[in-house]
């Protein structure tokens, strides 16, 4: 079982208070003090010693200091300048580690690499920084093709809309962008108790593996991005029928219509009804109109 030294309120503490941030409640930050967490975590990695870990947001390096036990290599990017002195002190510890300073959502894909000792992380391992959680998480399957699977934990809403079935409430367009790209294959819940200072919200950790849903089909006549514009349009008004909705956001009306026709989906329907597949298929449908 993978733990961190880092993962108890002792040594929490302790770290904090050497590096004189111990009273800096500005950081606005919960760091894990749950070792079971930790190793739950690295079960669901299944890290073999071979991967290339990109971490965001490695806090004062509770996990990252799991990750360097099983990982080829580590590296992390972390945007509060404060908390460089102390992933400085791990790099000089670990030298299977690296870390960048900047915004995970603005680091050059070069940067990284280069930080990965030249090779492309395979896979995303983090407590994300709940706030653009998300954002990341599509970003990086959409930019980095060498991520073949990600475990992170997010805030329990943002897990509920990764894992959403079509017809309920929290399936959404977020839902069906990232499905293009990968599919749940775990998850366990994270109580508040877990983290110190306790955050008011409950959080999950997912595991996404890759998916490849548009490779090797030639007769697709649309990329990713074209579907991402009829989800989103399809998305835009979740109280009227699919029609109205992606009609009100740039769909020809006459061309909708021939593409439900085409898919056997009725105008009627709402986009939350619509699974994956029924999504690329009318994409298809409507680039097929336009060639």
């Amino acid at each position: 079982m993978t733990t961190s030294p880092l993962a108890n309120p002792t040594a929490t503490r302790e770290m904090l208070e050497a590096f004189g941030l111990a009273t800096k409640h500005r950081l606005g930050q919960n760091f894990l003090i749950d070792n079971h967490v930790i190793a739950h975590i690295m079960e669901l990695a299944e890290l073999t010693g071979v991967e290339r870990v990109l971490e965001v947001g490695p806090g004062i390096g509770t996990l990252t200091l799991a990750l360097v036990q099983e990982a080829a290599h580590v590296t992390s990017i972390e945007m509060d300048t404060e908390l460089e002195q102390v992933l400085s002190a791990h790099a000089m510890d670990h030298p299977n580690f690296s870390f960048i300073m900047g915004d995970a959502l603005k680091v050059p894909q070069e940067a990284i690499v280069a930080a990965s000792g030249g090779e492309a992380p395979t896979v995303l391992v983090a407590n994300l920084p709940y706030n653009v959680a998300a954002t990341i998480i599509l970003q990086l399957f959409q930019t980095m093709p060498s991520l073949e699977r990600a475990v992170v934990m997010v805030q329990k809403e943002v897990a509920d809309r990764i894992a959403a079935a079509p017809g309920s409430k929290t399936y959404g367009a977020y839902t069906v962008k990232l499905s293009l790209y990968g599919e749940v294959t775990g998850r366990f819940e994270v109580p508040p108790r877990c983290f110190m200072p306790a955050p008011h919200v409950d959080s999950a950790v997912v595991r996404i593996d890759r998916v490849s849903v548009l490779d090797g089909d030639a007769s697709a006549q649309v990329d990713a991005a074209e579907i991402a514009r009829v989800v989103d349009a399809a998305f835009a008004q979740r109280r009227k029928t699919i029609r109205n909705s992606m009609s009100s956001n740039g769909f020809n009306k006459d061309a909708l219509d021939a593409a439900f026709a085409a898919c056997g989906i009725a105008p009627t329907t709402r986009a939350e009804q619509l699974s994956t597949a029924e999504f690329i298929a009318l994409a298809k449908a409507l680039a097929g109109q336009a060639a």
